[in-house]
């Protein structure tokens, strides 16, 4: 994949990131680098309310905050009546999981590639309300089989529940050959694109999802504790809300109410402003990049990055499949994951560890007890990489 930032677009890029004079952050699949702006955004938001009050300030900066909700909207190509900003992916899925009407018997499809938040989800649904649900291998290339998904759908098939791209593995899910199998059979489909938003370009018209999940502080670089839930517009009314305040609410009266008519019957009113203004800004400053643009210089380094690594005796690469990511995933020969991410901190390069129960099925699959896992992003730099490699070969 060919590099498409210059080098000047990326020495301006870490510029505008204060974290990268003092790290290699090779850590943005668990919670990226913020840009500058960015943090000044929420930092400045919140001396301004202390100076002029809460709801005051609120007042003063409510068009910067409804045009959170717009970038969002242009982001994945959606409506901005379609989104609801919640705190983390996590959040909003189990919001959209829980909204469906579970009967004893419906059948939900998964993917080995499941994260370990959603499969509780899969799990409580089976012990609460009798509900059955399949699990699609990977071939043995490590790739999704489309196929075998229409082979399992039944008429008891009531929702397919896909991660685009896993916690643990550097593998993307066919998330567009899923989507259209699910319009075929009118089945909802629900997508967990917690590694996906900033990292590869997102269209949910494309996609053909009903909801999707998002959180804001990996590859968006958005403040924690930020995040946004997608629910295509002819679904709202078919999912069950399990919170509501006035805020939800389109009115009110003695004895009856109506839920809002978009997204936001699936927030509640009191969030942190301060960091709802901040995930726009990051989202705001991917568009001004161009998450296509962001996307090939992604490849461009992982790849390069997995490549160096197969040069270096003792450490196996764990991705499989046709279609790779900026997660790269790899193993130290008799050492284990958290022994080399310490040993790397040292020399202030980040890096996550994998475990199985992150992606339970996937690992127990592949006999993997945990991974290096090393996300590039578009900031990263070829020097670096080679500052990981050298510092890895000291390890073995």
């Amino acid at each position: 994949m060919k590099n498409i930032l210059t080098e000047q677009e990326v020495q301006q890029l870490r510029a505008e990131t204060r974290g990268t004079t003092k790290t290699i952050h090779f850590n943005n699949a668990g919670s990226s680098l913020p840009p500058d702006v960015v943090v000044d955004t929420v930092i400045n938001y919140l001396h301004e309310e202390a100076q002029n009050g809460g709801y005051e300030t609120e007042y003063t900066y409510r068009d910067e905050l409804e045009n959170t909700y717009s970038f969002i909207a242009q982001l994945i190509n959606a409506h901005k009546d379609e989104i609801a900003v919640v705190e983390n992916a996590s959040t909003g899925w189990w919001l959209a999981f829980n909204g469906i009407d579970f009967k004893p018997g419906d059948e939900i499809i998964t993917c080995e590639m499941e994260y370990v938040t959603n499969l509780i989800g899969l799990l409580h649904a089976q012990k609460t309300y009798g509900v059955v649900f399949k699990v699609i291998p990977n071939d043995d290339r490590g790739n999704f089989q489309p196929q075998a998904l229409e082979d399992a759908i039944t008429n008891r098939t009531k929702l397919i529940a896909a991660t685009h791209i896993p916690s643990t593995a550097g593998y993307m899910m066919p998330v567009v050959e899923i989507g259209k199998i699910a319009r075929r059979h009118n089945i909802l489909y629900l997508l967990d694109a917690c590694q996906s938003a900033g990292h590869v370009p997102l269209d949910v018209q494309e996609i053909g999802c009903d909801m999707l999940a998002v959180t804001g502080r990996k590859y968006l670089r958005a403040p924690r504790g930020t995040g946004f839930l997608y629910v295509r517009k002819a679904v709202q009314d078919k999912l069950k809300l399990f919170f509501m305040d006035g805020f939800t609410t389109q009115w009110v009266t003695e004895t009856d109410f109506k839920p809002r008519s978009d997204a936001r019957r699936f927030e509640v009113y009191e969030k942190s402003r301060a960091l709802t203004l901040g995930l726009g800004k990051a989202v705001e400053y991917a568009l001004d990049i161009g998450i296509e643009r962001a996307w090939q210089r992604v490849q461009y380094l992982a790849n390069l990055l997995r490549e160096k690594l197969k040069e270096v005796t003792g450490i196996t690469v764990h991705d499989f499949g046709d279609q790779l990511c900026g997660i790269v995933t790899f193993s130290v020969e008799k050492r284990d994951g958290t022994a080399v991410k310490n040993k790397l901190a040292e020399k202030h390069i980040n890096v996550s560890v994998g475990k199985a129960a992150s992606t339970l099925i996937y690992m127990n699959k592949n006999h993997l007890n945990n991974i290096v896992r090393a996300s590039v992003h578009y900031y990263n730099t070829e020097q670096e990489i080679e500052l990981l490699c050298v510092a890895l070969r000291e390890i073995v």
